[in-house]
This record gives structure tokens, C-alpha cells and sequence, in this order.
């Protein structure tokens, strides 16, 4: 299973670079569909994304017809992150190998691109008038949703604290 984020003409490095950073740490794929507002060269990328961007799977697209067309089928399981959408994103059903799309941070997804999925566009709640959630947070917010539903595969589901470190936080010993 690898799920697969597909950023739309993003606008802002270092947005691009904590995604890079999520995906590399739970194995999605990164899809960039140009233009992009930055060059993937930028400091602001590479620091953002830390050491996590050289194990990161990614791929550009030269336009959104270009990512069509090297992913046959994608719109079977492709999903759209929108202010405009009327699924609440906990209510869809997200497939292990699914593609979730963000776009760009100034203007979101085409709405011709949305007009031709309604039924797959989905929101995360917001207050009233609030304009959107930043583009990295709300790629976290569907991604991890998304391995929640497929009960988080190959991803690592316990932590350990040491015995030591443990003891001075609770005086027990």
C-alpha cells in the first residue's frame, strides 16, 4: 500500500517541504503538478523537508492532463481537498493506494477540475468565514485519516519510553 499525495501548482516552499517531510515518514508518494512557485533547489524546501526529502518518492507532472495520463484510472480513486466540497472528509472511504489532492495555496483546486468529481470532494470542518486551513495541516489531516482507515500499514504503532527517563518524569522507581 502507498497512498499518494498530489499537490496542484503549489505556491509556497516551505508548505511543499513539511509534505515532503509527512509523506517521507509514512511512505506516500508526492505528486507536483506544475508550475510550481518555487524551484525544488530552494533552501526553503530542503529545510523545511530536513533530511526526509532524499527518501521521499516523488514525481512532477508538466499539467494536470500529464498527471492524467501517466496514472491511468486515477480518477477511480482520486479525492479532492475543497472549501467547496459537501463530504466531510472523516465520512469518505479512502482505498489503500488512493490519491488525495491539495491545491494551490492561493486559489485551491480548478473548479473545473472539481465540477467533474462532486461526489469526491471533501472538506475539513471549519468556523464559518474562515477561508482554509494552511496546505501542509491539511494534507496531514486527510493522509492520516486515510491510513487510520487502513488500520496504518507498515507503519511503526507503538513508542517506548526508557525506564530511566520514565522514572525522573514520575518519581516511581
Amino acid at each position: 500500500m502507498a497512498l499518494n499525495i498530489v499537490l496542484h501548482e503549489p505556491e509556497i516552499p516551505s508548505n511543499t517541504g513539511n509534505i515532503g517531510r509527512t509523506c517521507a515518514a509514512v511512505g506516500a508518494k508526492l505528486h507536483l503538478i506544475e508550475p510550481l512557485g518555487f524551484h525544488l533547489s530552494e533552501r526553503n524546501l530542503k529545510r523545511a523537508g530536513m533530511d526526509y526529502w532524499d527518501r521521499l518518492d516523488v514525481t512532477r507532472y508538466s499539467s494536470y492532463d500529464d498527471f492524467l495520463k501517466r496514472n491511468p484510472g486515477v480518477e477511480q480513486t482520486l479525492y479532492f481537498a475543497t472549501t467547496k466540497g459537501r463530504v466531510l472528509y472523516s465520512d469518505m472511504q479512502y482505498e489503500p493506494d488512493c490519491f488525495l489532492m491539495f491545491g494551490k495555496e492561493s486559489g485551491g483546486i480548478p473548479e473545473e477540475i472539481l465540477k467533474k468529481h462532486p461526489d469526491r470532494c471533501v472538506r475539513i470542518p471549519m468556523l464559518d468565514g474562515e477561508r482554509s486551513l494552511n496546505l501542509s495541516n491539511s494534507v496531514a489531516v486527510l493522509l492520516f485519516e486515510a491510513l487510520r482507515q487502513n488500520r496504518f500499514p507498515g507503519l511503526e504503532m507503538t513508542g517506548e519510553l526508557h525506564h530511566s527517563r520514565w522514572e525522573d518524569l514520575t518519581g516511581e522507581g
